[in-house]
C-alpha cells in the first residue's frame, strides 16, 4: 500500500471519531484558544532561532508584542530582518535560565543546542544568561503573557526563573519529549505535573514528532493555560 493512501486511510479514520490531523498544528490550536477568549498582550519566545516561530504567531495574535531570547548570536541576522518586518518585535541574545550572568552552551547544531551550567566536551560555548523574570521587568513586558519554550531539555532552570511571569500568563507553550534527552530534563507527563505546581495545565497539544529511525513517539509541544481557565471549569464531553 503506497504511503498517500494509507494517510488518507488514517485520516479519514480520525475524522470519523471527529479527530483530523490539521487540529494538531500550531495554528489550529492558538486559534481554538483565541476563539475561548484567550488573550495576549505579549509573547516571550525562547529558543527563538532566526524568529520563524514567532512569524507563524503573529498571525494569530497581530496586536501582540514579541520579545524573542536566543542563545546563539549567529541567528542575530535572521532576529533583525524579523524585527525589521513587525514594528512589535523585539529580541536578545542571551540563553534563559534561572539566574543573570552566562552561561554553557553546545552548539553543535545551529538549530538545536543545549544550555548548561557545566561545560560540554565538545562545541562548548559560553553566552550571556538571564532569567524570563527579568527580562520582563527590565523591558516593562505587559501581561497576559505566552511563552514558549524551545531549549530541548533546560526547561526546568527556565522555569525556575519565570515564576513571576508564568503566574501572569494565559498560555505556556513547552516542547517536551518521551524520552530523557539531557540531565535535568523532564518527560512529558513530569511535565505536566511540574506546571500543575506553578498554576498551569494542560489545554492542548500540538506538533508531535516520531523518531525517524523506529516510529517510536520523540516529543510533542503541550499547551498550558491557568488552572483556573474556563476551559476547566465542566469534566464532561458534551
Amino acid at each position: 500500500m503506497k504511503k498517500a493512501t494509507l494517510i488518507k486511510i488514517i485520516d479519514k479514520l480520525l475524522q470519523k471519531m471527529g479527530f483530523v490531523r490539521d487540529q494538531l498544528s500550531l495554528e489550529a490550536v492558538l486559534r481554538r484558544c483565541r476563539e475561548r477568549g484567550t488573550r495576549v498582550t505579549t509573547v516571550i519566545d525562547v529558543g527563538a532561532s532566526n524568529g520563524c516561530w514567532s512569524r507563524r504567531v503573529v498571525k494569530l495574535f497581530p496586536k501582540a508584542s514579541f520579545l524573542m531570547v536566543e542563545a546563539r548570536s549567529d541567528h542575530e541576522k535572521g532576529l533583525q530582518k524579523t524585527v525589521r518586518s513587525h514594528p512589535a518585535f523585539d529580541y536578545i541574545i542571551a540563553a534563559a535560565g534561572n539566574r543573570v550572568g552566562s552561561i554553557y552552551f553546545d552548539a553543535t547544531q545551529l538549530f538545536g543546542g543545549l544550555a548548561s551550567d557545566t561545560p560540554f566536551k565538545q562545541n562548548c560555548i559560553e553566552v550571556p544568561v538571564t532569567t524570563i523574570d527579568m527580562l520582563v521587568q527590565e523591558k516593562g513586558l505587559k501581561p497576559p503573557f505566552l511563552i514558549k519554550l524551545d531549549t530541548h531539555g533546560f526547561e526546568v532552570p527556565i522555569l525556575e526563573g519565570a515564576r513571576e511571569t508564568l503566574a501572569q500568563s494565559s498560555l505556556v507553550i513547552l516542547e517536551t519529549y518521551n524520552f530523557t534527552i539531557a540531565d535535568q530534563s523532564l518527560r512529558f507527563h513530569e511535565m505536566c505535573a511540574r506546571m500543575e505546581q506553578y498554576g498551569l495545565r494542560c489545554v492542548d497539544i500540538c506538533e508531535p514528532m516520531h523518531r525517524p529511525a523506529d516510529g517510536v513517539f520523540w516529543q510533542i509541544d503541550i499547551v498550558f493555560a491557568p488552572v483556573v481557565d474556563a476551559a476547566f471549569a465542566s469534566n464532561s464531553y458534551e
